[in-house]
């Protein structure tokens, strides 16, 4: 979602937090699904094949088609392209690429929206580590989703999750953003900023959070097919997203059916709720100030 400022917060309530978790839930199980199909000589046009065929198996609507225009129910982007790529039968994944995955969905026409990178075989370990990271800090963002906080305690999460990993530059352009009866919503949500500023976080909220980062400069071009964002610099580019709804017992990430990766929450206050709402302590708790 670009960058954008206008009125006013969706508040859900239990009900229709209920469908936005039933269609997180089908978005997770087509994510899966594409993902684990990611192979060398697999086409973008094939992963949306197999997403969509999930999502229609569940009885969910896949969010994307037609969505502004856009022609298919996934957004592939390889390599260099941060977001918005276009499946095709002529994008052919390649051993050494990695390809990030968008895809969402509603269920009684409330939505929900993710995204994971995947290598396709063997990478460098500077590929593999960029997507642990950007991985590490959309989880970091995550847990900052609290009743109470501010809505930029989550974009200093995730900036400071990526500051502590690496030399990546963090896209501006494209954020987060307020989902629910539509799919893109306010409030943006950007991956870097101060704490303490924006709105109060308040139960019955719901935000996609989004971290994209880059090898390299984080200026992007739009191509030609109106789509498709690309790194200006030509750096390979990570893209993880989960949805979250703001509880009285925490974050609830209602496109996680498992809880985050090993040392994922490392340092944060506290756990989330996975998508089947089992709680997920941190690895280790933060060390008093003082």
């Amino acid at each position: 979602m670009r960058t954008k400022r206008a009125p006013g917060v969706q508040i859900k309530t239990p009900a229709q937090l209920a469908f936005m978790h039933a269609a997180g839930q089908v978005v997770a199980a087509a994510l899966r699904a594409a993902a684990d199909a990611v192979a060398p000589g697999v086409s973008t046009a094939d992963l949306d094949a197999i997403a969509a065929a999930r999502i229609g198996a569940a009885g969910a609507i896949p969010s994307f088609p037609g969505y502004h225009g856009f022609p298919a129910t996934i957004c592939a982007s390889i390599n260099d392209e941060i977001v918005h790529g276009i499946p095709s039968a002529s994008r052919v994944l390649r051993d050494g690429d990695v390809v990030s995955i968008d895809c969402g969905a509603s269920v009684a026409g409330w939505h929900a929206d993710a995204a994971l990178t995947v290598p396709v075989g063997a990478v460098p370990a500077e590929l593999a580590k960029l997507i642990g990271d950007c991985e590490r800090a959309c989880w970091q963002g995550l847990a900052a989703a609290r009743a109470g906080a501010r809505l930029s305690d989550i974009s200093c999460a995730v900036e400071r999750s990526v500051r502590a990993a690496g030399e990546y530059g963090i896209v501006e352009d494209y954020v987060g953003h307020g989902i629910g009866s539509e799919m893109h919503m306010d409030p943006p949500v950007p991956n870097h900023g101060r704490p303490g500023r924006g709105p109060v976080l308040a139960e019955g909220m719901a935000l996609a959070i989004e971290p994209l980062l880059v090898l390299g400069s984080p200026d992007t071009r739009l191509l030609d097919d109106g789509w498709t964002v690309v790194s200006v610099g030509g750096g390979w580019s990570a893209h993880f997203e989960h949805t979250v709804a703001i509880t009285a017992e925490g974050p609830w990430v209602l496109t996680a059916s498992t809880g985050p990766p090993a040392g994922a929450l490392a340092g944060s206050p506290a756990g989330v709720l996975a998508g089947g709402q089992v709680i997920v302590a941190p690895a280790r708790q933060p060390h008093p100030a003082g």
